[in-house]
């Protein structure tokens, strides 16, 4: 399966959300298995990030990431505290 980059230095103005997120899902889909987070812990973590001012839409600014694609790998941490996001 061929996985279409995101382009982090497009303006808002120049995105088209829906294939933005479409395009995050396709890469979140593609993660095998085994380093995947398990759902219910991924689900706590975007609540977090939630929570975070950090967040602008569905992009955390302190690294540029897209949390839901972030979250979905079991060894990621948050970016601004590492063990922000430990149970």
């Amino acid at each position: 399966m061929e996985t279409k980059k995101i382009c982090y230095k497009c303006l808002l103005e120049d995105l088209d959300e829906k294939k933005i997120y479409s395009t995050v899902k396709e890469m979140i889909d593609s993660i095998p298995e085994n380093e995947k987070t398990p759902e219910e812990e991924y689900r706590r973590r975007l609540g977090i990030c939630r929570e975070c001012d950090s967040l602008i839409s569905g992009t955390c600014v302190k690294c540029g990431c897209y949390v839901e694609l972030r979250a979905a790998g079991r060894t990621r941490t948050c970016p601004d505290v590492k063990n922000k996001w430990e149970p």
